[in-house]
Protein backbone atom coordinates (compact mmCIF):
# COMPACT_ATOMS: atom_id res chain seq x y z
CA UNK A 1 0.00 0.00 0.00
CA UNK A 2 2.79 2.28 0.67
CA UNK A 3 4.45 1.45 -2.16
CA UNK A 4 1.20 2.21 -4.09
CA UNK A 5 1.22 5.91 -2.47
CA UNK A 6 4.87 6.64 -3.29
CA UNK A 7 4.03 5.25 -7.44
CA UNK A 8 1.35 7.96 -7.69
CA UNK A 9 2.20 10.74 -9.97
CA UNK A 10 1.12 13.79 -7.28
CA UNK A 11 1.66 16.36 -9.23
CA UNK A 12 -0.65 14.98 -12.57
CA UNK A 13 -3.17 14.92 -9.62
CA UNK A 14 -3.08 18.06 -8.34
CA UNK A 15 -2.58 19.76 -11.74
CA UNK A 16 -6.07 17.79 -12.40
CA UNK A 17 -7.63 18.86 -9.15
CA UNK A 18 -6.49 22.32 -9.60
CA UNK A 19 -8.14 22.39 -13.35
CA UNK A 20 -11.44 20.67 -12.29
CA UNK A 21 -12.08 23.68 -9.54
CA UNK A 22 -11.07 25.70 -12.19
CA UNK A 23 -13.71 24.44 -14.51
CA UNK A 24 -16.44 23.86 -12.01
CA UNK A 25 -16.04 27.79 -10.66
CA UNK A 26 -15.95 29.04 -14.16
CA UNK A 27 -18.87 27.09 -14.72
CA UNK A 28 -21.09 28.40 -11.83
CA UNK A 29 -19.58 32.20 -12.32
CA UNK A 30 -20.66 31.86 -15.79
CA UNK A 31 -23.96 30.37 -15.22
CA UNK A 32 -24.81 33.25 -12.96
CA UNK A 33 -23.80 35.99 -15.20
CA UNK A 34 -25.97 34.83 -17.82
CA UNK A 35 -28.97 34.94 -15.38
CA UNK A 36 -27.66 38.76 -15.84
CA UNK A 37 -27.60 38.93 -19.67
CA UNK A 38 -31.16 37.00 -19.66
CA UNK A 39 -32.66 39.84 -17.92
CA UNK A 40 -30.64 42.52 -19.99
CA UNK A 41 -31.20 41.54 -22.83
CA UNK A 42 -35.14 40.55 -22.31
CA UNK A 43 -35.53 43.99 -20.77
CA UNK A 44 -33.36 45.98 -23.95
CA UNK A 45 -35.73 43.60 -26.48
CA UNK A 46 -39.12 44.66 -24.23
CA UNK A 47 -37.84 48.22 -24.35
CA UNK A 48 -37.21 48.43 -20.32
CA UNK A 49 -34.03 48.85 -18.28
CA UNK A 50 -33.58 45.37 -16.52
CA UNK A 51 -31.89 44.53 -13.50
CA UNK A 52 -30.03 48.51 -12.00
CA UNK A 53 -29.68 48.64 -8.48
CA UNK A 54 -27.39 45.76 -7.06
CA UNK A 55 -24.58 47.10 -8.03
CA UNK A 56 -23.40 49.39 -11.06
CA UNK A 57 -25.35 48.66 -14.34
CA UNK A 58 -27.16 46.02 -12.01
CA UNK A 59 -23.92 43.61 -12.28
CA UNK A 60 -24.31 42.34 -8.51
CA UNK A 61 -28.09 41.46 -9.27
CA UNK A 62 -27.06 37.74 -9.64
CA UNK A 63 -24.65 37.71 -6.49
CA UNK A 64 -27.89 39.13 -4.70
CA UNK A 65 -30.40 36.24 -6.06
CA UNK A 66 -27.83 33.75 -4.73
CA UNK A 67 -28.18 35.26 -0.87
CA UNK A 68 -31.55 35.55 -1.69
CA UNK A 69 -31.99 31.40 -2.71
CA UNK A 70 -29.59 30.93 0.80
CA UNK A 71 -31.23 33.00 3.03
CA UNK A 72 -34.88 31.73 2.01
CA UNK A 73 -36.59 28.97 4.24
CA UNK A 74 -36.21 25.21 3.51
CA UNK A 75 -39.13 23.79 2.68
CA UNK A 76 -40.13 20.05 2.07
CA UNK A 77 -43.09 18.56 1.60
CA UNK A 78 -44.40 16.55 3.94
CA UNK A 79 -45.79 13.72 2.11
CA UNK A 80 -43.03 14.02 -0.39
CA UNK A 81 -39.85 10.99 -0.55
CA UNK A 82 -36.98 13.06 1.39
CA UNK A 83 -34.50 11.32 0.35
CA UNK A 84 -35.73 11.57 -3.43
CA UNK A 85 -36.52 15.48 -3.53
CA UNK A 86 -33.21 16.33 -1.52
CA UNK A 87 -31.57 13.75 -4.53
CA UNK A 88 -32.86 15.22 -7.32
CA UNK A 89 -31.75 18.81 -7.96
CA UNK A 90 -28.29 17.52 -6.87
CA UNK A 91 -28.48 14.91 -9.39
CA UNK A 92 -29.53 17.91 -11.96
CA UNK A 93 -26.35 19.81 -10.73
CA UNK A 94 -24.05 17.10 -10.84
CA UNK A 95 -24.77 15.69 -14.38
CA UNK A 96 -24.31 19.34 -15.76
CA UNK A 97 -21.16 19.54 -14.01
CA UNK A 98 -20.06 16.17 -15.23
CA UNK A 99 -19.99 16.73 -18.70
CA UNK A 100 -17.72 19.67 -18.88
CA UNK A 101 -14.95 17.10 -18.43
CA UNK A 102 -14.01 16.11 -21.89
CA UNK A 103 -14.14 19.43 -23.58
CA UNK A 104 -10.72 20.86 -24.59
CA UNK A 105 -10.84 24.35 -23.01
CA UNK A 106 -7.60 25.32 -25.36
CA UNK A 107 -4.53 23.78 -26.38
CA UNK A 108 -1.92 23.52 -23.61
CA UNK A 109 0.26 25.51 -21.27
CA UNK A 110 3.79 25.16 -20.08
CA UNK A 111 4.76 25.56 -16.38
CA UNK A 112 8.13 24.21 -14.24
CA UNK A 113 9.12 22.32 -17.81
CA UNK A 114 5.87 20.44 -17.41
CA UNK A 115 3.25 20.20 -20.50
CA UNK A 116 -0.35 20.80 -18.88
CA UNK A 117 -3.28 19.96 -21.30
CA UNK A 118 -6.36 22.06 -20.84
CA UNK A 119 -8.71 19.37 -20.71
CA UNK A 120 -9.52 17.54 -17.47
CA UNK A 121 -9.69 13.84 -19.64
CA UNK A 122 -8.95 13.35 -22.85
CA UNK A 123 -10.45 10.01 -23.20
CA UNK A 124 -10.86 8.22 -26.63
CA UNK A 125 -15.18 8.07 -26.32
CA UNK A 126 -15.48 11.39 -25.58
CA UNK A 127 -18.51 11.88 -27.24
CA UNK A 128 -20.36 8.69 -26.16
CA UNK A 129 -19.26 10.02 -22.44
CA UNK A 130 -21.59 13.06 -23.01
CA UNK A 131 -24.23 11.00 -23.97
CA UNK A 132 -24.36 8.77 -21.16
CA UNK A 133 -23.67 11.64 -18.90
CA UNK A 134 -26.99 14.08 -20.39
CA UNK A 135 -29.23 11.14 -20.43
CA UNK A 136 -28.61 11.08 -16.80
CA UNK A 137 -29.46 14.68 -16.81
CA UNK A 138 -33.38 13.14 -17.28
CA UNK A 139 -33.26 11.58 -13.71
CA UNK A 140 -33.22 14.75 -12.02
CA UNK A 141 -36.28 15.88 -13.41
CA UNK A 142 -38.55 12.78 -12.94
CA UNK A 143 -36.88 11.96 -9.66
CA UNK A 144 -38.04 15.65 -8.45
CA UNK A 145 -41.40 15.64 -9.90
CA UNK A 146 -42.17 12.41 -8.35
CA UNK A 147 -40.87 12.56 -5.29
CA UNK A 148 -42.86 16.07 -4.47
CA UNK A 149 -45.95 14.28 -4.38
CA UNK A 150 -47.32 16.83 -6.55
CA UNK A 151 -49.53 16.41 -9.47
CA UNK A 152 -48.23 19.10 -11.57
CA UNK A 153 -44.96 18.60 -10.30
CA UNK A 154 -45.45 14.68 -12.02
CA UNK A 155 -46.87 15.96 -15.34
CA UNK A 156 -43.86 17.75 -15.97
CA UNK A 157 -41.73 15.74 -15.14
CA UNK A 158 -43.40 13.26 -17.49
CA UNK A 159 -43.15 16.01 -19.90
CA UNK A 160 -39.83 16.85 -19.29
CA UNK A 161 -38.53 12.78 -19.84
CA UNK A 162 -40.44 12.29 -23.07
CA UNK A 163 -39.18 15.37 -24.91
CA UNK A 164 -35.36 14.79 -23.80
CA UNK A 165 -35.72 10.97 -24.90
CA UNK A 166 -37.16 11.62 -27.91
CA UNK A 167 -34.68 15.00 -28.93
CA UNK A 168 -31.64 12.79 -27.68
CA UNK A 169 -32.37 10.44 -30.96
CA UNK A 170 -32.02 12.63 -33.24
CA UNK A 171 -29.00 14.23 -31.19
CA UNK A 172 -27.16 11.52 -31.74
CA UNK A 173 -28.40 10.30 -35.45
CA UNK A 174 -27.14 14.37 -36.32
CA UNK A 175 -23.50 13.50 -34.83
CA UNK A 176 -23.26 9.82 -36.55
CA UNK A 177 -23.35 11.87 -39.52
CA UNK A 178 -20.22 14.15 -38.20
CA UNK A 179 -18.52 11.18 -36.81
CA UNK A 180 -18.22 9.24 -40.18
CA UNK A 181 -16.27 12.70 -41.07
CA UNK A 182 -13.84 12.98 -38.22
CA UNK A 183 -13.13 9.25 -37.39
CA UNK A 184 -13.30 9.69 -33.98
CA UNK A 185 -15.15 10.35 -30.88
CA UNK A 186 -11.91 12.79 -29.43
CA UNK A 187 -13.28 15.98 -28.96
CA UNK A 188 -9.19 16.98 -28.73
CA UNK A 189 -9.16 15.26 -32.16
CA UNK A 190 -11.97 16.54 -33.19
CA UNK A 191 -10.80 19.87 -32.97
CA UNK A 192 -7.11 18.91 -34.07
CA UNK A 193 -8.94 18.04 -37.22
CA UNK A 194 -10.36 21.71 -37.77
CA UNK A 195 -7.60 23.90 -36.91
CA UNK A 196 -6.07 26.34 -39.41
CA UNK A 197 -9.25 23.98 -41.59
CA UNK A 198 -12.56 24.44 -42.68
CA UNK A 199 -14.73 24.18 -39.72
CA UNK A 200 -17.26 20.68 -39.92
CA UNK A 201 -20.41 23.04 -39.48
CA UNK A 202 -20.14 24.34 -43.24
CA UNK A 203 -19.70 20.26 -44.04
CA UNK A 204 -22.36 19.48 -42.47
CA UNK A 205 -24.66 22.21 -42.08
CA UNK A 206 -27.88 20.16 -41.56
CA UNK A 207 -26.46 17.81 -38.68
CA UNK A 208 -25.37 21.05 -37.05
CA UNK A 209 -29.05 22.48 -37.66
CA UNK A 210 -30.56 19.28 -35.96
CA UNK A 211 -27.99 19.32 -33.29
CA UNK A 212 -28.72 23.17 -32.24
CA UNK A 213 -32.64 22.05 -32.16
CA UNK A 214 -32.19 19.09 -29.99
CA UNK A 215 -30.03 21.70 -27.73
CA UNK A 216 -32.91 23.56 -27.12
CA UNK A 217 -34.92 20.72 -26.21
CA UNK A 218 -32.08 19.06 -23.64
CA UNK A 219 -31.70 22.35 -21.91
CA UNK A 220 -35.04 23.09 -21.70
CA UNK A 221 -35.43 26.23 -23.23
CA UNK A 222 -38.06 27.99 -25.12
CA UNK A 223 -39.40 27.31 -27.61
CA UNK A 224 -39.27 24.01 -26.00
CA UNK A 225 -39.94 24.47 -22.18
CA UNK A 226 -42.65 22.62 -21.91
CA UNK A 227 -41.70 20.66 -18.60
CA UNK A 228 -41.79 24.69 -17.50
CA UNK A 229 -45.04 25.99 -18.57
CA UNK A 230 -45.87 28.30 -15.95
CA UNK A 231 -49.45 28.72 -17.70
CA UNK A 232 -50.24 25.18 -18.18
CA UNK A 233 -48.29 23.21 -14.75
CA UNK A 234 -48.02 25.96 -11.81
CA UNK A 235 -43.98 25.74 -12.81
CA UNK A 236 -43.30 22.72 -13.41
CA UNK A 237 -41.66 20.11 -12.06
CA UNK A 238 -39.46 22.01 -9.12
CA UNK A 239 -43.08 23.46 -8.06
CA UNK A 240 -42.35 22.09 -4.53
CA UNK A 241 -38.68 23.66 -4.36
CA UNK A 242 -37.37 26.02 -2.40
CA UNK A 243 -34.13 27.62 -1.26
CA UNK A 244 -30.84 26.30 -2.93
CA UNK A 245 -32.80 23.15 -4.06
CA UNK A 246 -34.62 25.67 -6.30
CA UNK A 247 -31.92 27.42 -7.14
CA UNK A 248 -29.86 23.80 -8.15
CA UNK A 249 -32.31 23.56 -10.64
CA UNK A 250 -32.70 26.66 -12.34
CA UNK A 251 -28.35 26.92 -11.93
CA UNK A 252 -28.15 23.50 -13.67
CA UNK A 253 -29.96 24.72 -16.44
CA UNK A 254 -28.15 27.78 -17.49
CA UNK A 255 -24.89 25.36 -16.93
CA UNK A 256 -26.57 22.96 -19.36
CA UNK A 257 -26.47 26.09 -21.56
CA UNK A 258 -23.21 27.02 -21.40
CA UNK A 259 -22.20 23.38 -21.75
CA UNK A 260 -23.96 22.64 -25.06
CA UNK A 261 -22.71 26.18 -26.29
CA UNK A 262 -19.13 24.59 -25.34
CA UNK A 263 -19.82 21.40 -27.45
CA UNK A 264 -21.48 22.56 -30.21
CA UNK A 265 -18.51 25.04 -30.64
CA UNK A 266 -16.09 22.57 -30.26
CA UNK A 267 -17.91 20.21 -32.84
CA UNK A 268 -19.31 22.41 -35.51
CA UNK A 269 -16.84 25.71 -34.99
CA UNK A 270 -13.31 24.66 -34.19
CA UNK A 271 -13.40 24.84 -30.12
CA UNK A 272 -10.67 26.63 -29.49
CA UNK A 273 -9.05 27.28 -33.03
CA UNK A 274 -8.58 31.31 -33.53
CA UNK A 275 -10.23 31.82 -37.37
CA UNK A 276 -8.21 33.23 -39.80
CA UNK A 277 -5.14 33.11 -37.84
CA UNK A 278 -1.95 30.46 -38.06
CA UNK A 279 -1.93 28.99 -34.60
CA UNK A 280 0.99 27.10 -34.91
CA UNK A 281 2.82 30.67 -36.82
CA UNK A 282 1.54 32.91 -33.73
CA UNK A 283 2.43 30.26 -31.07
CA UNK A 284 6.09 30.84 -32.35
CA UNK A 285 6.01 34.43 -32.17
CA UNK A 286 4.44 35.12 -28.74
CA UNK A 287 4.92 31.72 -27.28
CA UNK A 288 2.73 28.82 -26.22
CA UNK A 289 1.44 30.31 -22.60
CA UNK A 290 0.03 33.31 -24.62
CA UNK A 291 -1.67 31.29 -27.20
CA UNK A 292 -3.20 29.33 -25.22
CA UNK A 293 -4.51 31.75 -23.21
CA UNK A 294 -5.91 33.91 -26.40
CA UNK A 295 -7.43 29.75 -27.20
CA UNK A 296 -9.35 29.79 -24.23
CA UNK A 297 -10.78 33.54 -24.88
CA UNK A 298 -11.86 32.65 -28.24
CA UNK A 299 -13.85 29.65 -27.05
CA UNK A 300 -15.41 31.29 -24.87
CA UNK A 301 -16.18 34.12 -27.64
CA UNK A 302 -17.87 31.21 -29.54
CA UNK A 303 -19.56 30.09 -26.60
CA UNK A 304 -20.84 33.31 -25.69
CA UNK A 305 -22.35 33.95 -29.23
CA UNK A 306 -24.45 30.88 -28.70
CA UNK A 307 -25.69 31.94 -25.71
CA UNK A 308 -26.53 34.63 -26.67
CA UNK A 309 -28.45 33.16 -29.77
CA UNK A 310 -30.06 30.87 -27.08
CA UNK A 311 -31.75 33.93 -24.85
CA UNK A 312 -32.90 35.69 -28.30
CA UNK A 313 -34.63 32.62 -28.92
CA UNK A 314 -36.34 32.70 -25.40
CA UNK A 315 -37.45 36.49 -25.91
CA UNK A 316 -38.46 36.03 -29.44
CA UNK A 317 -40.06 32.84 -30.31
CA UNK A 318 -43.39 31.02 -28.76
CA UNK A 319 -43.71 28.06 -26.80
CA UNK A 320 -44.47 25.20 -28.81
CA UNK A 321 -47.67 23.34 -27.92
CA UNK A 322 -46.45 19.46 -26.72
CA UNK A 323 -48.13 17.78 -30.04
CA UNK A 324 -46.28 20.13 -32.30
CA UNK A 325 -43.05 19.56 -30.11
CA UNK A 326 -43.37 15.45 -30.30
CA UNK A 327 -43.95 15.83 -33.74
CA UNK A 328 -41.35 18.02 -34.60
CA UNK A 329 -38.89 15.85 -33.00
CA UNK A 330 -40.21 12.40 -33.96
CA UNK A 331 -41.90 13.14 -37.55
CA UNK A 332 -39.54 15.73 -38.62
CA UNK A 333 -36.12 16.00 -36.65
CA UNK A 334 -35.23 12.54 -36.83
CA UNK A 335 -35.94 11.50 -40.47
CA UNK A 336 -34.13 14.46 -41.33
CA UNK A 337 -31.00 13.12 -39.64
CA UNK A 338 -31.24 9.59 -41.16
CA UNK A 339 -31.58 11.08 -44.67
CA UNK A 340 -28.49 13.54 -43.38
CA UNK A 341 -26.06 10.29 -42.29
CA UNK A 342 -27.03 8.47 -45.63
CA UNK A 343 -26.01 10.93 -47.63
CA UNK A 344 -22.83 11.78 -45.71
CA UNK A 345 -22.41 8.27 -45.93
CA UNK A 346 -23.05 8.25 -49.99
CA UNK A 347 -20.69 11.27 -50.62
CA UNK A 348 -18.10 9.75 -48.83
CA UNK A 349 -18.49 6.75 -50.65
CA UNK A 350 -18.37 8.19 -54.00
CA UNK A 351 -15.14 10.30 -52.84
CA UNK A 352 -13.25 7.56 -52.55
Amino acid sequence: MHALFLALDWTWIIEKLVLIAIVICGSLLIAMYETYAERKLAALIQDRRGPNRAGPFGILQPVADGLKLFMKEEIIPGLSNRFLFVLGPGMAMLTAMMTSAVVPWGSSIQIAGRTIPLQIADINIGMLYIFGVVSMGVYGVMIGGWASNNKFSLLAAIRGASQIISYELAMGLSLIALLMLTGSLSLKTIVDQQLDQTYYAFYQPVGFLIFLVCAFAECNRTPFDLSEAESELNFGYHQEYSSMKLGFYLFSEYVNMFISSAVMATLFWGGYDIPFVNDAELGQRIGQNPLALLHVLCLLLKIGMFVFFFIWVRWTVPRFRYDQLMRLGWKILIPLALLNMLATGLLILLRH
